[in-house]
């Protein structure tokens, strides 16, 4: 018996990337967070979310490129991280997949790149996801928030 896995697939540019859709508490419009003095480029400050403090990360300068301007499609996809809440802005999303694991390749291992936070590449209807382990990622650089 095969098994497969609901996602959400959402874009940064060009590229298509998937998370685990029961990772994902809502999905918002982007609205203007309180910047942190001092936090990281990629932290664009935080949000209140129903007496909640929710850390927003940029997910294209958090994976290394360059800002651009937020219109309409921008969202945020606000996680819910074992007990942490996290969210990340993206150009937009586009649809809840689902993929099978035999859909699922595993990340090339190349020297400069770290691809720890990666579940593995998936194919869709002919469209090259990279599936993405937020758990994993954000635990690699510490971008946490406690759920109330």
């Amino acid at each position: 018996m095969e098994t497969s896995v609901e996602y959400l697939a959402y874009s940064l540019g060009a590229e298509e990337y998937a998370i685990d859709i029961l990772k994902v508490r809502e999905i918002r419009a982007y609205e203007t967070p309180t910047r942190i003095a001092g936090a990281p480029a990629s932290m664009k400050g935080v949000i209140n979310l129903r007496g909640t403090i929710i850390p927003i990360v940029d997910m294209r300068i958090r994976n290394g490129a360059a800002q651009v301007a937020y219109d309409e499609s921008t969202v945020v996809i606000i996680l819910e991280l074992s007990a942490r809440m996290i969210g990340i802005v993206v150009d937009g999303v586009s649809d809840v997949l689902h993929i099978d694991a035999a859909n699922l390749r595993p990340v090339p291992e190349m020297n400069s790149f770290d691809a720890r936070h990666m579940t593995g590449l998936a194919t869709h209807e002919g469209r090259m996801l990279i599936v993405v382990d937020v758990e994993a990622l954000f635990a690699l650089d510490g971008h946490t928030a406690k759920a109330a």
